[in-house]
């Protein structure tokens, strides 16, 4: 494996030579190509280490000019691997549907080279082995992404304010994570990930460290209220980018927590996990509601980012509850919820983030009110789209389908009457879940139903066209997968399970005929279900066209539009008329801002000449929070600047102060 390893940094650094040195036309394909390799590289390492296999690769040996950083080691654990497997795996299908895309400043050579970066970057995170090696890949990964955010900053304005909230954002996160594992390091008096394992700290310190660390790895997951940054640079990036951010990089957050909960610091207070629920359940709620009322197609699929990794949060703070509650089973059965959340989340999301691009590439429109009409122009774009969002919504026999079955599942058979925690807690989780699953249904019906139904709404979706071969290829490709996951939910629980599971514990919840539970005599078989829908539906199917070619046809002109054709797209629902109900229902939460204008002839005041209606949805815990945050500091920055008044003498007087406070300190101490 080690031979396979130099092979992907190669790929990464062979492919950044070849993006600077290949002319416009080649260089995507070219480009993209060799991305594609380095990622199913990496693929293949991750595969093998789940399967038994431990290299161990030296970046800076002993000697070297920076071995005083450390010996920066790759070391991949089973944990590491499962999610070096999901992340190259995004990284693939996207590399190949920005062959396609990638056009004008998203094909540049600064574009491309940010690329490799980032990919890479995302890998070194998940092979990393000690604390050095993971924050050079965490900061690779931040930089190149925050690069690919600022693509078009030059086109549009809106691009440079969400390049400064993520820029921001993620240099946060890269702090708390640096100080987190800089304080681990100095209590273990090494940087290697399995001493820092080995020497856990205890108490205040514990505690210090935990709270840097996770509030780290919950900034880059994007979960409420650190998720300002996710639909502000999602919508801007370039979707092939905006894909693996969603599909890939919010995961490597995800790692993190449960690098600290499974490895680093297992075994803290039960506040912890409590904590943990309540930051899970509120993004899951928070976002998946801001989602069901936007109608901009991608910032719609950022916010449903939030609400995934709001579960993926919720079922790891489940585990430890059990795990503390003396119930190993069901700690076992959260930590697998977990796993097929994240892999499922990445199969699917992927698909709909690289749909939306096919999608604006061919119409220039991400606005759902003005898109509409489009199945029957872009069916390949329809189909996969379609597939992705039953994944969403979690309907069978999809990846989302196993993985909320399993989540439902850790939650029904949690029910503790002796321990009071989880007698309240247990209840107030699964009213959260259900009514998230609800909203998600109403939000991916909403958007398959508006872009791809009923008439296009503008010239872009009445001219639009399907993608390329390369784009349809990697929609085909993701839609597959998810399908697939959903089918084969045997061996996917096998394999997460013995990545996740301590000591292996779990490798044998699962039969090849379908998802067995651990502990629990309850069996899920998705391949049993998709046979009895296709035996249910045949028949039908069958008998409708049988009997339609019977039928005589007759062309008739409505006169009147009651329920018949609707010849307008004024007459149909939009996204925004689809989910005014939700903005009514939850005001407080969304805090809707709305603009009528009624405009009248000049002749009467009773006569109508035309009726304006805008409405916009912010995020009130970014107005709220940040907004009142930011004006607290921009107040305090316009005092500070009276103290630069242009006079030496009060200059020298606050040096005099200063120098007079450090002496008093250095003597005190």
């Amino acid at each position: 494996m080690t031979p396979l390893i130099w092979a992907v940094l190669g790929a990464a650094v062979g492919g950044t030579l070849l993006a600077w040195a290949t002319p416009d036309r080649w260089r995507s394909p070219l480009a993209g190509s060799v991305s594609a390799l380095q990622a199913t590289g990496g693929v293949v390492v991750g595969i093998a280490v789940l399967d038994g296999a431990r290299p161990e690769l030296a970046l800076a040996p002993g000697g070297t000019a920076i071995a005083a950083l450390g010996e920066l080691t790759l070391r991949p654990d089973a944990l590491g691997a499962l999610f070096l497997v999901v992340m190259s795996a995004v990284a693939a299908v996207a590399a190949v549907f920005g062959i396609g895309y990638a056009h004008g400043r998203s094909g540049s050579r600064t574009a491309w080279t940010a690329w490799f970066g980032f990919v890479l970057g995302l890998q070194l995170v998940a092979l990393a082995g000690d604390v050095v090696c993971f924050l050079l890949g965490w900061e690779l990964m931040a930089l190149g992404s925050a690069v690919l955010v600022l693509t078009d900053h030059a086109t549009r304005p809106a691009t440079r304010s969400a390049g400064l909230w993520y820029a921001a954002m993620t240099h946060l996160s890269f702090l708390l994570v640096l100080c987190g594992l800089g304080l681990l390091a100095a209590e273990a008096g090494s940087v290697e990930l399995v001493t820092l394992a080995a020497h856990r700290p205890q108490g205040a310190t514990a505690t210090l460290a935990w709270l840097l660390l996770v509030t780290g790895f919950l900034t880059k997951a994007g979960a409420v209220p650190l998720h300002v940054w996710l639909p502000r640079a999602h919508p801007e990036a370039p979707s092939h980018v905006s894909a693996v951010m969603s599909g890939a990089m919010v995961k490597t957050g995800v790692y993190g927590l449960l690098l600290v909960s499974l490895r680093l610091l297992p075994d803290g207070p039960r506040w912890w996990a409590v904590a943990l629920l309540v930051v899970g359940l509120g993004s899951a709620a928070y976002g998946i509601l801001q989602a069901s009322v936007t109608s901009d197609l991608k910032r719609l699929l950022a916010y449903s980012t939030t609400e995934n990794v709001g579960l993926m949060v919720v079922t790891l703070a489940l585990a430890d509850l059990y795990r503390q509650a003396g119930r190993a089973d069901l700690a076992a059965l959260a930590l697998l919820a977990t796993g097929l959340l994240v892999v499922s989340h990445a199969a699917f999301k992927t698909v709909l983030f690289l749909a939306a691009g096919a999608i604006l590439h061919a119409t220039g429109e991400r606005d759902l009110d003005r898109l509409g009409g489009l199945g029957v122009r872009m069916p390949v774009t329809a189909t996969t789209f379609g597939i992705a969002a039953l994944a969403a919504a979690a309907l069978p026999v999809t990846s989302g389908f196993v993985a909320e079955w399993v989540l439902l599942q850790s939650l029904i058979q949690g029910g503790a009457p002796d321990d009071p925690l989880l007698a309240i807690l247990l209840p107030a989780a699964m009213g959260v879940v259900a009514l998230t699953a609800g909203l998600a249904l109403l939000t991916f019906t909403k958007a398959f139903g508006i872009a791809f139904l009923a008439r296009p709404r503008s010239p872009g979706a009445e001219g639009a066209t399907e993608s390329s071969r390369w784009m349809q290829g990697s929609l085909v490709a993701g839609a597959t997968a998810v399908l697939l996951l959903g089918v084969a939910a045997g061996p996917l629980a096998r394999g997460v399970g013995r990545a996740l599971s301590p000591g292996g514990a779990g490798t044998d919840a699962t039969s090849l005929a379908g998802l067995s539970l651990p502990g629990l005599s309850i069996t899920l078989d998705p391949a049993a279900i998709a046979l009895m829908a296709v035996a249910c539906a045949a028949p039908v199917v069958l008998a409708s066209r049988w009997w339609a070619r019977r039928a005589p046809r007759r062309r008739v002109e409505l006169g009147w539009g009651c329920g018949g054709a609707r010849v307008s797209p004024r007459m149909q629902y939009t996204a925004t008329s689809y989910a005014e109900p939700l903005v009514r229902v939850f005001g407080q939460a969304l805090d809707p801002r709305r603009e009528l204008q009624v405009e009248h002839y000049a002749e009467s005041r009773h006569l109508i000449h035309g009726i304006t209606y805008r409405q916009e949805v912010g995020d009130l815990v970014e107005s709220s929070v940040y907004g009142r945050g930011l004006r607290v500091v921009t107040r305090m920055a316009d005092q500070a600047r009276r103290l630069q008044n242009g006079s030496i003498q009060r200059y020298l007087g606050y040096s005099f102060a200063a120098l007079v406070v450090v002496l008093l300190v250095v003597s005190t101490w």
